[in-house]
């Protein structure tokens, strides 16, 4: 009798217990993409929306709440109940750049929030007007020590802005660094020789280099990208040990049952190894880079020690 009550315990604990794991997703999934609809992290969660809600079994709700470099949307999620029925993708200003000091988030990347799995890697480039005598880095660094010289990137804050700052530090050199309101409008300023230099995420300037209507003097990821392949990296063009990158990634709150962070996973992966999205996302000069959970954490404390220390070094100029 003390066995099968023992055994009828047990199973009415794993009644009890067990199905709240078992149904995930009971329910539409809702993901937070914390930029505008049409832009690169817009596009990304579009192109793995059809094959994540096959996996999962439920529709994949898309809502942008673009605002405060992407914090906005990572802040909803750091407070919502942690069951994976909502997400957000998450970039690197609201990941780590935020987190640098002197600066304040809403809430703590590392302790708020459980890491799901990297989406992408989004190049930046250094881009410059079609007539410009600069052909490469060497060329805007020789050029920057010979007279003074601006720098557009994609606003204050974001890891374009330290992406340029970065450049400066490497560089030795002192360039004044002009916001923008996005990586667009730095493409553009460029193509119009409004700007003599700018720093864009790849996706935003893909085009115009192709077409020959701006130049790409290098791309800031430490190999070169398949978007772009005969652009050298800054490091090639006399920065060695060079390297930034965008990237996007998904979250959930803090607290979220592994076997849901999961199972996220692997939909998500499942979906970045699907061709027809690879080739979706690389023609527009994003880099599908699915990693494990423990990786994607890993990652952003690498990020965030990172551009903490060019905000040491940069001091009241970051801003």
């Amino acid at each position: 009798m003390k066995f099968r009550r023992a055994g009828l315990a047990a199973a009415l604990l794993f009644v009890v217990a067990g199905p709240a794991m078992a149904e995930f997703p009971d329910r539409p999934i809702r993901l937070i993409v914390g930029f505008a609809p049409g832009g690169s992290a817009d596009v990304v969660a579009r192109a793995i929306q059809p094959i994540v809600e096959k996996r999962l079994g439920q529709s994949l709700i898309i809502e942008n709440k673009a605002g405060a470099g992407g914090m906005i949307a990572v802040d909803a999620v750091a407070k919502a109940p942690p069951d994976g029925h909502m997400i957000a993708l998450a970039g690197a200003a609201a990941m780590s750049v935020g987190a640098s000091p002197g600066e304040k988030m809403p809430y703590d990347p590392m302790r708020d929030l459980a890491p799901v799995t990297m989406l992408a890697e989004i190049p930046f480039v250094l881009i410059a007007p079609a007539s410009s005598e600069a052909n490469s880095v060497r060329d805007a660094v020789a050029m920057a020590k010979a007279k003074p010289l601006s720098i557009g990137h994609g606003g204050n804050g974001t890891v374009m802005h330290l992406t340029a700052q970065l450049f400066n530090q490497m560089a030795g050199v002192t360039t004044t660094l002009v916001p923008y309101r996005g990586s667009t409008p730095v493409a553009n300023d460029v193509l119009a020789g409004h700007v003599p230099l700018g720093i864009s995420d790849i996706t935003s300037a893909i085009a115009l280099v192709r077409a020959g209507q701006i130049k790409a003097l290098g791309v800031s990821t430490a190999r070169r990208t398949v978007s772009l392949p005969d652009v050298a990296t800054f490091s090639e063009g006399g920065l060695p040990g060079y390297e930034s990158i965008g990237w996007f990634g998904i979250i959930a709150a803090a607290g979220t049952p592994p076997q849901i962070v999961a199972k996220l996973n692997e939909a998500i992966a499942a979906a970045l190894q699907d061709q027809g999205v690879k080739d979706r996302l690389v023609a527009v000069g994003v880099e599908p880079a699915p990693t494990s959970p423990e990786k994607f954490s890993a990652f952003v404390r690498s990020e965030i020690a990172k551009w903490s220390d060019v905000i040491a070094k940069a001091g009241p100029k970051a801003n």
